[in-house]
């Protein structure tokens, strides 16, 4: 299992920047403001955030305690610095070894990524990847490799409007108001990531009163399931599924994903730095 499925499956949680919904199972489309895909105002959260999540992986019904997620909210003068690192337990590296880091660079006035870098050792398999976002010609500059030192590739890309990583999409949808969302909407999402933009889509399943929080307790929440890439990780048609605290914060909860061999899932371990109290836990 690899660290970066539950990593993709966190971005992937949230609503487009894109504007406007289409029908699903038989609902009529939803049509829904949202703020200016090249503006944002940050009201969910502030430097010094920290989220740290348990990863588990389901091998022929037994769930192994695979290694863990943590997101950081860094505080760089007229930036915000994401920072997410995925790793295996020592105990799991036998089966196979993750070590993942991911920086994003972002405005603070607008939450517009900058730059946004991963590097990746996943067992064998290694990958530098450093994008560059020209928001205002709608470009992107990638140098991407082995490694820092080790670079192989230079590209230039030419993307559709403001564009975000995998990691400043995240930050910037937890500041999207879910209040007047019907249940059943579907919500297009465009990232850039791996020489390419990715066209996914998020269902709205509605609130969800007394999820259990394995550790944490109960919480009123929001759901959602988000599509995820068909290929050699998902299988054809899969949806991960996502809890998200329904309060101010917005933080995911539980992430759960299906995979071509097992399943996965993310479990909320701690948290600090909080912008507002976490209301929505409603009980042990």
């Amino acid at each position: 299992m690899k660290a970066k499925i539950l990593i993709f499956s966190c971005m992937c949680v949230f609503l487009s920047f894109q504007n406007g919904t289409t029908s699903m199972r038989g609902k009529p489309s939803v049509d829904l403001v949202f703020s200016d895909p090249c503006f944002s105002q940050n009201l969910a959260f502030e430097s010094g955030e920290q989220l740290t999540y348990k990863i588990f992986y389901n091998w022929h019904f037994i769930w192994l305690s695979a290694g863990e997620v943590t997101f950081k909210v860094i505080d760089d003068d007229d930036q915000f610095h994401y920072q997410v690192i995925g790793e295996t337990y020592h105990s799991y590296n036998w089966f196979f070894e993750v070590k993942d880091y991911f920086d994003s660079w972002v405005q603070k006035d607008n939450l517009l990524p900058i730059r946004a870098i991963k590097s990746i050792k996943e067992g064998k398999y290694q990958v530098y990847d450093d994008l560059t976002f020209d928001q205002t010609r709608n470009k992107i500059y990638n140098e991407r490799g082995k490694a820092k030192d080790d670079i192989r590739e230079k590209h230039n890309f030419q993307v559709e409007g403001c564009m975000y990583d995998m990691v400043s999409i995240l930050y910037y949808a937890r500041n999207i108001d879910f209040s007047d969302t019907s249940e059943g909407a579907v919500f297009p999402i465009n990232i850039f990531a791996d020489k390419e933009t990715w066209p996914l889509k998020v269902v709205y399943e509605g609130k969800e009163s007394h999820k259990k929080v394995k550790g944490k307790g109960y919480f009123d929440t929001l759901k959602f399931s988000p599509e995820v890439i068909e290929g050699d990780l998902f299988p054809d048609g899969a949806q991960a599924h996502v809890w998200v605290s329904d309060d101010g914060n917005k933080i995911p909860l539980i992430i759960e994903s299906p995979l071509s061999v097992g399943s996965a899932k993310a479990i909320l371990k701690k948290h600090e730095g909080l912008r507002y109290p976490l209301t929505s836990m409603i009980g042990d």
